[in-house]
């Protein structure tokens, strides 16, 4: 992910006064208080402790009534109560309303359909990801040929009866003996490490355990490979410890853990992780070095012929992105945004380290990214959000273009430099997921597999708009609904937004977002800035003092929606997760008139503290920090937790989060919901749903997916006053 700008910056006096105002006014929300809200439908929330905390940053005093909430729930009995207490408040709301029954069962039929994931090769077999409908986990199978019988290689679905153990990711031997998988235990980053024999089937002793962040890249002799992990935390700190000191390790096929040798380490910079490739020729071990979540990267590389050769510096600074994509002898491949905001190809001979060579120049479109397959660039590109992929040769001419059935996302492309085929999938916000079988020598895609889905496509329309943000900016959004809507400000309208981390959001199908539009609900999702969508320059406009363009173009996507008569404010809901939960509560908490229900989920809501958890401190690159004074003003002008005010009419809130996250610890949504509480005046609901045995989403079972979305939808079923 990356890193952003300021547009315009106010005096330092004016800050002032603006900082010792949000002082007071937290001041007047201590006292204001009452821990026991009355809803409009005699909603008693649980009576929530305050506390007398007061932070002094920067010489400025910053109450924080609710730090007890930051616990640990495995740790404190208190916020184990506090949490059992709201979810009996939320989980009795929720069964009581009138839709959620019909919602829970139309998702469920939706759901069971078989879903492909696009096949890709390892030692001369296929393998390819198949769930059979309602799996909780998808199950990775092996074809010893595309026309052979499918045979059930990993099935993660016997690991738990809850569906809580998922399968992370899987990683070959060039030979393709074995296969390195990782396992991610109720949603954790932390992932255990196993090994199995490909042809028998037979698993591994071998265990490695505190693996975050982290792949595993085989030597070519196939008995090892490279990995990072961190020290094992302190007991009752794995999930709120800040995460450092990365080091990187070979594993021996068939030895334990504590023999791995040690191959890198940088003690003296203790933030910085690693990402470590080995070369397809199997010379050299490349090491990506990051020190948090802007693509910008130190190179450091080592020579595997040489036992006793150390790690040579490459790129040896973070100014720019240089992402490794392979090699040709001593040139090494990297995409960078060195010159080129959007990106491009270029190449460093690693005997003249100095020396960049231009190899495929920058586009009109973004570069996202690139493989080597049948010795060609494969190239992705987004052009206003939609995949495009071009092909070029190793000396940088344009080969040919891949043809796409419209308006999309196609995701797959991968592969080894003597392959002579790739696959891809290609699916859109209407349009289910296609598995196509890409010739690479003849440029033809050939259909393998088709979604059938129980809905009707053709049904539906998407489309693309252009709005203006604030500043004047052009702001692009897709808009998908049923065909023929009459424009009348009548249609309850999801608008769903990111803007962060360079992440951009395209065409993609949603099974979820199929039964909202079931229901007459219009789906908008905007391309904020933040977003990687237009390249560097676009991602940069929406990070640190320039934040606050990203919720003016997301403000300005829902008032765009209400001026051309899509919805109205009371039938107006917004959504986000993650930074994009963040997204929610720093739009909802100045502009609380505009909506008429907000879904915030796994949200970023404490600006002040974040950077003190797990992998928080990271994010600095895209939010900056509170430890500097030029940034705390600007994340304190923002910060959904601090900007709630007492007395204020705050929308419908369901806030989600789950007690396993260890990416956004969830003392941040469980300090938004008790303030919120706290502050709300009307009578619209604002509850906190809080998953157990879950963690960010990743590897989340489906039967807990169906549950959320149906308590989300008829959530919003009841709050914008859906009849259907």
């Amino acid at each position: 992910m990356r890193t952003l700008t300021l547009g315009c910056f106010l005096r330092k006096s004016v800050l002032l006064r603006c900082f010792l105002l949000h002082c007071f006014l937290l001041g007047l929300a201590v006292q204001g208080f009452s821990g026991l809200a009355d809803a409009g439908d005699k909603l008693k929330y649980p009576l929530t402790k305050q506390i007398d905390h007061v932070d002094t940053l920067h010489g400025k005093p910053i109450p924080d009534p609710y730090r007890w909430l930051e616990d640990d729930v495995r740790q404190s009995k208190e916020v184990a109560d506090w949490v059992a207490a709201e979810n009996k408040v939320t989980a009795d709301y929720l069964a009581a309303l009138p839709q959620r029954d019909a919602i829970k069962k139309r998702l469920t039929e939706l759901w069971n359909y078989e879903k492909f994931g696009a096949p890709f090769k390892a030692g001369g077999r296929y393998f390819y990801f198949k769930n059979d409908g309602l799996q909780n986990q998808s199950v990775l199978y092996k074809l010893e040929s595309l026309n052979a019988d499918p045979v059930v290689f990993i099935d993660p679905n016997a690991w738990s009866k809850d569906g809580t153990v998922a399968l992370g990711s899987t990683s070959f031997s060039d030979d393709g003996r074995y296969v390195a998988y990782s396992v991610a235990d109720a949603g954790s980053d932390w992932n255990t490490w196993r090994i199995i024999e490909v042809e028998t089937g037979r698993l591994l002793a071998d265990e490695l355990k505190w693996v975050k962040f982290s792949g595993a890249s085989w030597t070519m002799d196939s008995k090892g490979f490279f990995y990072g992990r961190y020290d094992e935390p302190p007991a009752g700190a794995a999930f709120q410890k800040t995460n450092l000191n990365q080091q990187v390790f070979y594993h021996r096929v068939g030895t334990s853990q504590a023999d791995d040798v040690l191959a890198y380490k940088r003690p003296d910079e203790p933030s910085w992780g690693f990402r470590n490739q080995v070369t397809e020729d199997g010379r050299y071990l490349v090491t990506e070095i990051w020190k948090g979540t802007a693509h910008k990267y130190r190179i450091v590389y080592k020579d595997l012929a040489e036992p006793y050769g150390m790690a040579l510096d490459l790129v040896q600074d973070f100014q720019h992105e240089y992402s490794f994509i392979g090699n040709e002898g001593p040139d090494f491949f990297f995409q960078t945004d060195l010159d080129a905001p959007r990106k491009r190809i270029v190449a460093i001979n690693i005997h003249k380290p100095g020396t960049v060579r231009e190899v495929v120049p920058q586009s009109t479109e973004t570069l996202t990214s690139v493989n080597i397959v049948a010795n060609m660039f494969v190239m992705s590109y987004l052009k206003d959000a939609k995949t495009q992929v071009k092909m070029y040769s190793l000396d940088g001419h344009f080969v040919r273009e891949v043809e796409f059935p419209g308006i999309g996302t196609a995701t797959g492309f991968g592969g080894k430099r003597t392959d002579t085929e790739t696959f891809y999938s290609f699916s859109s916000f209407a349009t289910p997921p296609t598995v196509f079988r890409y010739d690479m020598l003849t440029g033809e895609s050939t259909l393998m597999k088709q979604a059938q889905v129980k809905f009707k496509p053709d049904d539906y329309q998407v489309e693309q708009v252009f709005y203006f943000s604030k500043d004047g900016t052009k702001v692009p959004m897709f808009i998908t609904s049923k065909k023929g809507i009459k424009l009348d400000g009548s249609h309850p309208t999801l608008l769903y937004g990111y803007g962060g981390f360079a992440i951009s959001l395209t065409p993609g199908f949603s099974i979820a977002r199929v039964a909202w539009l079931e229901q007459g609900g219009v789906l908008a999702i905007p391309n904020l800035r933040g977003g990687g969508e237009y390249g560097e320059e676009w991602h940069l406009a929406g990070t640190k003092l320039s934040k606050q363009n990203v919720f003016d173009d997301f403000i300005g996507a829902a008032e765009w929606l209400i001026q051309h008569k899509y919805t109205s404010s009371p039938k107006l809901a917004i959504q986000g997760g993650s930074n994009g939960g963040l997204l929610v509560g720093a739009c909802m908490t100045p502009r609380p008139e505009l909506f008429g229900a907000c879904l915030p989920a796994v949200g970023v809501m404490d600006m002040l503290r974040f950077h003190q958890f797990t992998a928080g401190r990271f994010w600095v690159d895209d939010y900056g920090s509170a430890e500097n004074l030029d940034e705390v003003q600007a994340l304190l002008a923002y910060s959904p937790y601090h900007n709630l005010k007492p007395g204020t009419r705050y929308p419908a809130t369901l806030v989600t989060t789950a007690d396993t996250d260890d990416r956004v610890v969830p003392g941040h949504s469980y300090k938004f919901a008790a303030r919120l509480q706290g502050c709300q005046s009307g009578d619209a609901p604002t509850l906190i749903r809080i998953e157990t045995r879950a963690g960010h989403g990743a590897g989340k079972p489906t039967d807990k997916m169906i549950e959320e979305v149906a308590d989300q939808w008829a959530f919003l079923a009841k709050n914008l006053g859906m009849n259907r």
